[in-house]
């Protein structure tokens, strides 16, 4: 186990009927108004909206609003939303959805002090040194972003899908209800979940030997994923099930498996952000494409990872560590596939040709990865994988 420090910033509010704190931790901040950030109308259908307005009318909040963030938020959305808090003199942010908005939020908070073009923390040109306080009521549980500094954007003209990072990015609270999840269809229900697994993964196969505890912790994370996706398919408005897989996705991402370990790998996010930048696909599907391929590709670097991996997550031991991975990637595979996920790049429609293209879009970010290195022909070959995966 490797040294580290840890902590996290955030205070989280976890449970039933707990969206009407918000206004209350807003005013406990001394902040008397925010840029209301939100997605589509999803918000307004399942009346969190109107418990989020209500909480701040009644702590004397003002708002003002910027809408319509979309799944794989774009750079334009975020430049709109730093145009109208600077215009309106706004003391803080509060975003109201998903990572998408959020990581939007995070943006233009992290945009509201920078005289450049915020676009500059994404590519490596400015880091963020001070940021607007950010509030959050999560709505659908995947990337985490409630509890960490992280921020993905995606840049429309060039499609690059970017990701930046700041302790001054972490919301000072955040709520999370999960009966505001009942209404979600299951396809982003089923999104969350493979991301939530992701995360875990990116920590767990990162090459760092003697790491038990997380271990123990991060299989723990992914068979309560896999245990209560499967009870939201039969039962959306199962209250348990919703809840440990909400507070699994956040403590997938809150820093806890970083702790002690290389710092995950993330060569399968940068692959997959290349993916959903070209074919504007949900994060979790790209994921069930790309992290099997990848797992694939790089499986004889750790194979008693591979072998564990098998063994506690599917109970599969036929005591040889390589039959031990096979097995247990295929089963990954199938249970991405009984859940309505794709697999593969050619279920998404992509043809041969775009290879070369996701290759491309992707060197820009090499070399990636700390489990094997990734530059371009090992980026390519992961694709090609990706491919043919069945």
């Amino acid at each position: 186990m490797k040294n580290f420090v840890f902590h996290n910033p955030t205070k989280l509010i976890f449970g039933k009927e707990t969206i009407n704190e918000i206004g209350d931790e807003i005013k406990k901040c001394g902040i008397k108004k925010v840029l209301l950030h939100y997605g589509g109308g999803s918000i307004k259908n399942n009346g969190v909206y109107e418990k989020v307005l209500k909480s701040l009318k009644e702590n004397n909040i003002e708002w003002v609003e910027v809408s319509g963030v979309k799944p794989n938020p774009r750079l334009s959305k975020v430049y709109e939303g730093i145009e109208v808090a600077k215009k309106n003199n706004v003391e803080g942010i509060l975003a109201v959805g998903g990572g998408s908005v959020i990581d939007s939020a995070k943006a233009i908070a992290g945009g509201f002090y920078y005289d450049g073009d915020i676009w500059d923390a994404y590519s490596g040109k400015y880091f963020i040194k001070k940021a607007l306080p950010l509030f959050t009521v999560l709505t659908i549980s995947a990337t985490g972003s409630e509890m960490n500094g992280n921020s993905v954007i995606t840049k429309e003209e060039t499609k690059q899908k970017w990701a930046t990072s700041s302790k001054e990015l972490y919301p000072k609270v955040s709520i999370i209800d999960p009966t505001a999840q009942f209404s979600l269809p299951l396809k982003q229900t089923v999104n969350g979940a493979v991301d939530a697994i992701s995360h875990v993964m990116e920590y767990y196969f990162d090459g760092t030997k003697d790491t038990e505890i997380q271990d123990q912790i991060a299989e723990g994370i992914i068979r309560t994923v896999i245990f209560s996706t499967e009870k939201l398919l039969k039962d959306p408005k199962n209250y348990e099930a919703r809840a440990n897989l909400a507070w699994s996705a956040t403590l997938a991402l809150n820093g806890l498996l970083r702790a002690g370990s290389n710092g995950g790998d993330w060569a399968s996010h940068a692959l997959e952000h290349s993916v959903s930048a070209l074919f504007d696909i949900a994060h979790g599907e790209g994921l069930a494409i790309i992290f099997p391929a990848w797992l694939e590709y790089v499986k004889n670097e750790y194979i008693e990872k591979f072998d564990r991996f098998a063994k506690e997550i599917f109970n599969i031991d036929t005591g040889n560590s390589a039959i031990d991975a096979d097995l247990g990637l295929r089963v990954l595979k199938e249970w991405y596939k009984r859940i309505g996920q794709p697999v593969s790049l050619k279920e998404i429609g992509a043809t041969e040709k775009d290879i070369e293209r996701l290759v491309e879009n992707a060197v820009q970010s090499s070399p990636m990865g700390k489990l094997k290195k990734l530059e371009e022909e090992e980026i390519r070959e992961i694709y090609y994988i990706a491919f043919n995966n069945m």
